[in-house]
């Protein structure tokens, strides 16, 4: 049987389960080492059959067929049409037949074969990161782990050692070392400080071939960056701090602002500042401003010139977050020292106590001393005061004070059941300078004295029965006292010396300021006498004791067989059961006369409003003010027609009032015409001619009818008739015949007159 066999002569189908190995990249039969050109026999085959006459076809199929490999179709050559990477596929399957050109049918079975792709060095190490950052504490051991880079090879790592990769450092010695094997970065310098050095940058190189002469390589870069520790404690830039305060600062006011160093960052750098000792102790505080990290010196009690104007502080500044690990560097603590110089300011008086309690009796006499205030100006110059009440304090004026020496003085009379406390303040201002004042608060307690007699604790009025037994108890009796007493109230009680003798009743002290009216007979009579009036003394026993005399009324009265009041009044036991006929005929004629005044009254002022004229002044004064209505200009139709007074000829004989509910309907009266160019007085004039003939026209007719102003005003009308003449040049003369109706206004207007022309 034919077999194809490769030009090696290797026996058997065409190279039949065997494997024809290639190098990548130039090693082979068909390839130069490092390049691969193509059309080159890569891999020769040939077939038994073949006798060289050209009847036979090689054809090839399989992992790039026709691609990567073709065949020579009449010799049976492979060749390599592209450069071959292992890395994109290390192994390639091929299958190769020889057919009859011109049947196309084979002549021998199909031959497989395996190309596998040999690796050469090829590919350079490469880093997961093209950058790298990582951080460590300053300070840090040698050998302290900062970051593990790592670098991957493509080549095959069991072929060779194109695939071994080992690290180096190629920048960030001496600080820094790395592990050729793992890629491991430590430190490799002690004490790196981070205020002298923060960042780093470390460049590490990964290259194959362990590392050998000819291996590729590949670069990174590490950023290290060293984290702050508290391994520097604050410094004060100076040891003396230099501040003035005037003597009137303001309390939690601040003199002044220092500051210690720390070169570290963060909380390492936070500060506490305290004072330690000094002079100034107990009136000075100090505060960590945050944000600055200063320390504020602030006044803590008030400062005085005049008392001491220098005081020195010793300042200590400590971090609060301290690392154990750095103790050995020192305390990590400063002090310096502050002096503080207080400036003289001029300040108003001082009074010598920050209140006053006074007390006075309210019986003391006028202009009597109570009290003395005393202020000073502290300032060294000792400027005078004067004293002054503040009277919005004081409303009533009732203390006064002496502006030289501070003695307050009553100028009114005090009552201490009035006003027990008197609140007032006293202002004290220098005499040079009025604006540099204090005040000081004044509380004055007025003290009683037994100026008040006692008087009942509330008004008794009480009964006796007619039937009443002797010493029988029918009033107890109690006192009060406005005064104020120590030891409690002792009053005593008795009869007035004019009732003593001859009263009907008897009083009885019971010595617990209480007392108890009793009947001295053994019947009253109330026919007789229906009320007693019983004089009763009260008396204290302060000093000097004060009395009073009150009254107890006691009524008569009818009472039951237990004492129980039925009937005071006398009169109704006359006729118990019901009023007497005299009684009832009066308040009959009463209703009577009431009635009749009603009916009289109701005709009088129906007839009234019949009255064809005004006689009485009152009732001028009554119209008027009943017609005090301007009403509604032009515009107002209801009253009257103002188109009246300006063409008579258009009055309607048909139409009637508007302004009043005619009682009786007459017959319409025709007045005559008046010329067209008659003037509104004329016209006015004959229209009252003719109503002071009308019984149905009411007096407030004229009012509504004859408002006429004329058309000489200056500051122009605001009705709808215009003014003639000012009131300067009005002649009011003609009221006087306008009839009885008018008199009161020519009696008015005409006193004008005359007033004027006096």
């Amino acid at each position: 049987m034919p077999e194809l066999k490769s030009a090696a002569g290797r026996a058997g189908a065409l190279v039949r389960a065997g494997e024809a190995e290639r190098r990548e990249k130039g090693s082979g039969s068909c390839v130069d080492p490092g390049e691969a050109r193509p059309r080159r026999p890569c891999v020769p085959l040939h077939s038994d059959q073949d006798k060289g006459d050209g009847s036979l076809k090689y054809i090839l199929s399989g992992d790039g067929a026709g691609d990567l490999f073709i065949i020579n179709e009449n010799t049976g050559d492979i060749q390599a049409t592209k450069r071959l990477d292992r890395e994109e596929k290390p192994v390639y399957i091929l299958r190769a037949q020889a057919i009859n050109r011109r049947t196309g049918r084979p002549v021998e079975p199909e031959s497989e074969f395996i190309i596998k792709i040999h690796d050469i060095n090829d590919n350079e190490p490469m880093f997961t990161k093209d950058v790298y950052n990582a951080s460590i504490p300053e300070m840090s051991d040698v050998g302290t782990f900062v970051v593990q880079v790592t670098a991957t090879d493509a080549d095959d790592p069991t072929y060779g050692n194109s695939a071994k990769v080992v690290y180096s450092i190629l920048q960030g010695q001496p600080y820094f070392s790395v592990e050729s094997e793992t890629g491991i970065i430590k430190t490799a310098l002690l004490n790196m400080d981070r205020e002298n050095r923060e960042q780093y940058q470390v460049v590490i190189q990964a290259k194959d071939m362990g590392g050998q002469m000819g291996g590729l390589s590949g670069t990174t870069t590490v950023n290290i960056t060293l984290t702050d520790v508290n391994d520097n404690p604050p410094r004060f830039p100076q040891s003396t701090y230099q501040f003035r305060a005037p003597e009137s600062t303001p309390l939690d006011s601040p003199v002044g602002r220092i500051k210690a160093n720390d070169a570290d960052v963060d909380e390492n750098a936070e500060i506490e500042y305290s004072i330690t000792e000094g002079d100034g102790y107990d009136m000075f505080g100090i505060t960590t401003d945050k944000d600055t990290q200063e320390g504020i010196i602030t006044v803590k009690k008030a400062l005085d010139f005049e008392s001491k104007n220098l005081y020195i502080l010793k300042v200590e500044a400590t971090n609060t977050h301290v690392d154990p690990r750095f103790l050995y560097l020192g305390p990590f603590k400063d002090s310096a020292t502050v002096r503080i110089q207080v400036e003289d300011v001029d300040e108003p008086p001082m009074f010598s106590r920050p209140a006053y309690i006074m007390e006075v009796k309210e019986d003391v006499p006028l202009n009597s001393v109570i009290g003395t205030v005393t202020a000073q100006d502290p300032d060294a110059a000792k400027n005078p005061v004067k004293y002054s009440v503040d009277r919005h304090t004081d409303m009533d004026r009732v203390f006064n004070i002496n502006s030289g020496n501070g003695s307050i003085f009553t100028s009114k009379p005090l009552d201490r059941e009035t006003l027990l406390w008197h609140n007032i303040t006293v202002i004290a201002a220098e005499i040079n300078n009025p604006k540099q004042s204090s005040r000081v608060p004044v509380f004055i307690k007025v003290l009683d004295v037994n100026d008040n007699a006692p008087e009942f604790a509330m008004f008794y009025e009480t009964f006796v029965c007619e039937n009443a037994k002797a010493e029988q108890l029918i009033q107890t009796l109690s006192a009060v006292d406005k005064d104020d007493s120590y030891n409690g109230h002792q009053f005593s009680f008795s009869l007035a010396p004019e009732a003593a003798s001859s009263s009907n009743f008897t009083l009885q002290d019971n010595r617990d300021n209480t007392a108890g009216i009793f009947t001295r007979k053994t019947r009253y009579n109330r026919h007789e006498t229906s009320t007693y009036f019983l004089p009763v003394v009260i008396s204290d026993n302060d000093y000097p004791i004060q009395s009073s005399t009150e009254t107890v009324t006691i009524r008569v009265c009818a009472c039951d067989h237990r004492g129980k009041m039925l009937s005071c009044n006398a009169e109704a036991l006359i006729h118990p059961t019901g009023l007497s006929t005299g009684a009832l005929i009066a308040i009959l004629l009463c209703i009577i006369i009431l009635l009749v005044t009603v009916v009289l009254f109701a005709a009088l002022r129906r007839q009234r409003k019949k009255e064809p004229l005004i006689i009485s002044k009152e009732d001028i004064r009554d119209n008027i003010v009943s017609y005090n209505d301007e009403g509604g200009g032009e515009e107002d139709t209801q009253a009257f027609d103002i188109g009246t007074l300006r063409n008579p000829e258009a009055i309607d004989d048909n139409k009637l009032r508007r302004d009043i509910v005619p009682e009786t309907l007459f017959l319409p009266r025709r007045t005559a015409a008046t010329r067209d160019n008659t003037d509104v007085r004329d016209f006015i004039n004959q229209r009252l001619k003719e109503n002071d003939t009308d019984p149905t026209a009411p007096p407030y007719d004229s009012l509504a009818t004859y408002a006429y102003e004329g058309n000489g005003s200056v500051a122009e009308s605001l009705s709808s008739l215009e003014s003639v003449t000012t009131d300067g040049d009005q002649d009011y003369d003609y009221l006087s015949d306008w009839g009885p109706r008018f008199k009161k206004l020519a009696d008015m207007y005409g006193s004008m007159d005359s007033d004027k022309d006096s």
